[in-house]
């Protein structure tokens, strides 16, 4: 058992982790840094577990199953489709951990329901944040914010281990976890996704991605910036902000020529970029003209 204060909070319990990828190594390092023991790592190969518990600085690695024999609280930071079967493996132990909170985003606690079944408290600990590397990771997890549900007590030792990293809770009701979850998705994983394909039409407009990706940097990072300290509709500049449908139809034009689904992630992105133009004030008469030209052009689709 161990106990850590941390301006003016204290934490009073032992730590374990299921799983030995990015997110469940940065974070049992981060959580090392900040003065909390790891107690034991599990992970299913044996030489990358104790890699990673090398990295995180866990004091042993141990069978899944005896996580709980060690630690008043367990983290299970596996993939999504990994957090019931461990869950189920640790609920086999006849010692329990008292909290149990899983890190995956895509689903609620619903998925540790084995270990509720058997007295533990459950709950979601999501950061809300891209860890590309576990290096990183340490870093990047610091001050984010966290999305969490579950039982009160569950609830109560997220919030306290958030607080020790300098983070922020957001509480998501169970019911609209996997909303919540899309709307990161789409902030984070979209954004990369749209960034590919302009890059792929970079390629077939004749720039090279490398040389494509140095020129979009200034537009990113700018772009990035303005919405971070104003408001989208304030953000949104371009063509059908402006109602240039001259500029639009070009696009379509060009655009014929492209893959299938670069069209159509155009489209998407353009009419939902209409309803934003038109809450930023954007006219009657210059959205339909915008709308009748993709409407023409999904027909063709």
């Amino acid at each position: 058992m161990l106990s850590v204060e941390r301006n003016s909070l204290r934490v009073s319990y032992s730590v374990g982790i299921a799983g030995t990828g990015r997110i469940a190594q940065a974070l049992g390092a981060l959580l090392v840094n900040r003065g909390v023991t790891v107690e034991a790592i599990a992970g299913r190969n044996e030489a990358r577990t104790r890699e990673a518990a090398a990295f995180v600085g866990a004091r042993r690695t141990v069978p899944v199953e005896e996580l709980g024999r060690f630690s008043d609280v367990v983290l299970v930071a596996v993939s999504d489709d990994a957090i019931e079967p461990t869950a189920r493996r640790i609920a086999e132990s006849p010692q329990l951990p008292a909290v149990v909170l899983h890190t995956c985003g895509s689903a609620g606690p619903e998925l540790l329901q084995p270990l509720r079944e058997k007295g533990c408290a459950t709950g979601v600990l999501h950061p809300l944040q891209t860890v590309p590397a576990r290096e990183a990771g340490v870093e990047s997890l610091s001050r984010c914010y966290y999305a969490t549900c579950g039982e009160s007590d569950a609830l109560e030792c997220a919030g306290q281990l958030i607080n020790l990293l300098s983070g922020k809770v957001i509480r998501i009701p169970p019911e609209h976890w996997a909303l919540y979850h899309a709307a990161a998705v789409m902030a984070c994983n979209y954004n990369v996704t749209l960034v590919s394909t302009a890059l792929d039409l970079l390629e077939e407009a004749g720039v090279a991605r490398e040389e494509g990706l140095r020129a979009l940097s200034p537009i990113l990072r700018n772009t990035t910036e303005i919405l971070l300290s104003s408001t989208p509709e304030e953000a949104l500049t371009g063509p059908i902000r402006r109602g240039d449908a001259g500029s639009v139809a070009r696009h379509l034009q060009a655009l014929r020529f492209a893959p299938t689904e670069a069209r159509k992630l155009y489209l998407a992105g353009a009419r939902s970029t209409l309803t934003l133009a038109r809450k930023a004030g954007l006219s009657n008469e210059n959205a339909a003209r915008i709308a009748g030209l993709l409407q023409q052009e999904q027909e063709q689709l």
